[in-house]
Parts: C-alpha cells; structure tokens; sequence
C-alpha cells in the first residue's frame, strides 16, 4: 500500500471519530486535513450547540437551510439560507435553531489544532 492510500485510511478514520449522533442533532464530517476540517452539522427544530470556546481554530458557518441564531462574543445575529459567519479563535460561541424545520450548516474549522480537548464549555 502507497503512503497515499496509508494517508487516505487515517484521514478517514478520523473523519468518522468526529461524527455522529448528538442530543441536538447530527455531525457528518465531509473532508478533513491537517489543519482544517469540514462538516455537515444538522440541529433539530428548536435545540442548539452549547456556549463554547476554541483556542486553536477559527470557524466559519454557511447556512444551508434553515435559519440560525448565532451568538458570537456579545453579538447575536439570525442567518437564513446562504448567509454565513465567522468565529474567530478565543471567542465564546453558539447555534441555536429557532425554527420548525432541521437547520443545516456547513462549518469549516481551520487551526493549528483541531483536537476535541480545545473545547471548553463554560457552562458546564
């Protein structure tokens, strides 16, 4: 086996380990690389994502269907189909799902560091 195809396998293996069920909705990852990661996230009407934080990466949300209501630092917008956004590294944040119908976003995450222990949720 080539050290591309080796390359291909553990890129996939760690796509899989970010997706998933979740209690507001679902998590697909789509293409992920060393320092960016794209998923599809989908929220249930009326749920949403926790307030958190990354230290290490930036977002950037796309609304696919939907509308979104976005707070980022002290700011809170809605975003409808087409609409996107951007979170900067270091800024508290969060998505909620106002609506009666799934809220679909694409999100690309791009920093140094993806890993899963950079979330921190101040809530909890």
């Amino acid at each position: 086996m080539s050290q591309h195809e080796n390359e291909m396998k553990s890129n996939i293996k760690k796509c899989f380990s970010h997706s998933g069920e979740r209690y507001w909705g679902h998590v697909e990852v789509i293409e992920e690389g060393e320092n960016y990661r794209i998923s599809r996230v989908e929220i249930k009407p009326r749920h949403g994502i926790k307030p958190q934080i990354h230290y290490h990466r930036h977002e950037h949300w796309v609304v696919v269907s939907g509308v979104a209501k976005v707070t980022c630092g002290v700011e809170e917008i809605l975003l409808n189909s087409n609409q996107s956004t951007y979170v900067p590294a270091a800024t508290l944040h969060k998505v909620e799902n106002p609506g009666s119908i799934p809220l679909v976003i694409l999100e690309i995450q791009n920093g140094e560091y993806l890993g899963e222990d950079d979330i921190e949720r101040p809530e909890e």
